[in-house]
């Protein structure tokens, strides 16, 4: 059944006419093509599809855009304000956080969630709320490190 939703995407209202239950995933790629969030597994398993809804972590590829209606979305290509990086992003950046780059969208979507509701998270608090992110080329230590780093930036 088609519904229209209206979607706050990074900043910018956006209205769209299409099927209640096709992932949100779909719709930011396909119809505001924002290609940053992945589609990877499909299932909510790896994390490559992350993105933010009024904040908080969620896995685009299982949320149907009915329930994005009305919310606030950010995406990766949102974070960044003109030509500079969020603080999150170049923490990745300087750990070298990255390798082939696939995950690392919903990878920084998560730690800026998780940085948003603790702005001091232990190593083991990062690793559980980064444990829903996998990366294929097992970077997880240099996650880990730019991880800290936005923290311990965010402190000073």
């Amino acid at each position: 059944m088609d519904v229209t939703v209206t979607l706050t995407v990074n900043g910018k209202a956006k209205t769209i006419t299409t099927d209640a239950e096709r992932p949100l995933l779909d719709v930011l790629r396909e119809e505001l093509h924002l290609t940053g969030a992945k589609y990877g597994c499909g299932e909510g398993r790896c994390g490559a599809c992350t993105v933010l809804m009024d904040g908080e972590r969620i896995l685009s590829c299982v949320t149907p855009v009915a329930q994005a209606d009305k919310k606030a979305i950010t995406t990766i290509e949102g974070l960044a304000t003109g030509d500079s990086l969020h603080p999150v992003q170049e923490a990745f950046l300087a750990a070298g956080a990255m390798q082939c780059g696939y995950c690392t969208p919903g990878m920084i979507l998560t730690a800026v969630g998780l940085l948003e509701k603790n702005t001091n998270p232990t190593d083991q608090e990062i690793a559980e709320e980064m444990n829903v992110n996998l990366c294929r080329c097992n970077g997880y230590t240099k996650i880990l490190n730019a991880v800290r780093r936005a923290a311990e930036k965010r402190q000073r």
